[in-house]
């Protein structure tokens, strides 16, 4: 009980510090799952991230899910989902009420601007971790060069380009004999 407790608080933690989206929360959750607690490594992280752009849902819950299935069956799943989920239920439950009787501020606009802007370094500061780790020769540079240009000019589902990537890495790997990407 105490390993779910963990994973609750853990995912908690994580989720209460998470303001952007899933993207944002990438710097914490490596620090906090990765550094910290050594569930899993950062590239099964980012593996979870592709996974979880793919499939249903939040990324964010996603992750938590698979991370806490990892580690502690499917009930670690749980723990891991209801702790990610926890910190925004209250704290929206808290704000709701509140947040339309301040919106028209210009204080409560400039603060969610500045915090806008936050979230951007935050999730720079995570994909640039994230490319040193798969970016690490030509074939992985040359996928990410295409996805990049395709994701920014073409209307075409991030998942298309998940399954393409992954099709090439396979071919990449067999056919040119390379080391593990």
């Amino acid at each position: 009980m105490n390993n779910l407790l963990d994973l609750f608080v853990t995912f908690a933690k994580v989720g209460v510090m998470t303001f952007g989206g899933g993207y944002a929360m990438l710097p914490i959750l490596q620090r906090e799952i990765v550094d910290h607690k050594h569930w899993a490594t950062e590239e099964e992280v980012m593996d979870y991230f592709a996974i979880g752009q793919c499939t249903p849902g939040i990324i964010a819950i996603n992750t938590a899910t698979f991370i806490g299935q990892k580690n502690k069956g499917i009930s670690g799943g749980i723990f891991a989902t209801l702790g990610m989920v926890f910190p925004s239920l209250v704290i929206i439950s808290l704000l709701a009420g509140i947040i339309e009787v301040f919106s028209h501020l210009a204080w409560v606009q400039h603060a969610f601007a500045g915090i806008r802007v936050c979230v951007c370094i935050l999730i720079l500061n995570a994909v640039t971790k994230l490319f040193k780790k798969a970016v690490v020769d030509t074939s992985t540079f040359m996928i990410f060069c295409i996805v990049a240009l395709g994701s920014l000019f073409t209307p075409v589902s991030p998942v298309v380009f998940v399954i393409l990537a992954a099709v090439a890495g396979i071919v990449l790997q067999n056919v040119g004999g390379k080391k593990k990407c």
